[in-house]
């Protein structure tokens, strides 16, 4: 009698995923996916503990994962950073108006390649137990960095004019160009003749263009963002000590999307690169 042997052929995953209309990886063991996934969940929570503004673009290098895993595992468990939307209410008979003054504006002439060629200024309004409160600040258009800043109950030149001398005390530098919107904090006599007498070149936005002072305007958004609701601050005292907390937090610790870092290490490490360039250069020479 003879024997006949059947040889079954073994069936791959790829053509067992095939017969099953599934992706080939869903046949593999994931037990340890949705555990791992609440891990990195934690983790999310905890860097939004700290930055409750940052998006998934920020949290992967904080974490060291890639953003797509981190925008996954957020929509898996629907965590959204803290958003707040800010705008500063301008005349329509105003857009787009030129200048009314003989001042350069800056915004189309040149791009800074180092810190203290150009400072932008402006002001913002914090509304606080039915008043107003007035914060006007210097920023370095190059660094990103808050470099002055003051606070008041009222906006006029004075409260501009504090934020400027802030910028001058804390740097012990001026800026070759000072720029900002064409308000009539920035265009009073007294102001443009301090400024002036610095040898600083005063520069004004075309009105009703708040995009030609975009680095201010972009901070006070996120400013807001990271100040958080009102309610939280029991006394006045508490908001302004929040403020200067809040933008320490935006200058050193926070991660600016430009830069991929914050303001300050990035103007530190732009002189710790200029002074290796330097002392390369005099070697070279020498």
């Amino acid at each position: 009698m003879e024997v006949t042997t059947v040889t079954k052929k073994k069936i791959t995953k790829t053509q067992m995923a095939k017969k099953l209309g599934v992706s080939r990886q869903s046949l593999y063991y994931q037990r340890k996916r949705p555990l791992i996934d609440e891990e990195v969940k934690l983790q999310i929570e905890a860097v939004l503990a700290e930055h409750k503004a940052y998006g998934h673009k920020r949290i992967a290098p904080e974490l060291k994962l890639n953003k797509k895993r981190i925008l996954r595992v957020m929509k898996k468990f629907n965590i959204k950073p803290y958003r707040r939307s800010v705008k500063k209410p301008f005349k329509k008979e105003d857009l787009g108006k030129a200048a009314e003054t003989d001042a350069v504006n800056i915004y189309k002439l040149l791009c800074p390649i180092s810190p203290h060629i150009i400072w932008v200024s402006d002001f913002t309004y914090i509304k606080y137990k039915g008043r107003f409160i007035y914060m006007a600040t210097i920023m370095d258009m190059y660094t990103r960095e808050i470099i002055g800043i003051a606070i008041s109950r009222f906006h006029n030149q004075n409260l501009v004019m504090e934020a400027f001398m802030d910028a001058e005390k804390k740097t012990e530098i001026h800026p070759q160009y000072l720029h900002s919107d064409q308000g009539s904090e920035y265009t009073s006599a007294d102001y443009k003749t301090y400024v002036a007498s610095k040898q600083i070149i005063i520069s004004f936005a075309d009105k009703a263009s708040p995009w030609q002072n975009g680095f201010q305007e972009s901070f006070y958004g996120k400013f807001k963002v990271d100040l958080g609701h009102m309610e939280q601050f029991e006394t006045l005292g508490e908001l302004i000590e929040a403020i200067y907390q809040t933008i320490y937090y935006y200058n050193n610790k926070r991660r600016h999307t430009i830069l991929h870092m914050s303001p300050v290490q990035f103007r530190l490490n732009y002189y710790i690169k200029k002074e290796a360039l330097d002392r390369l250069s005099k070697e070279m020479g020498t």
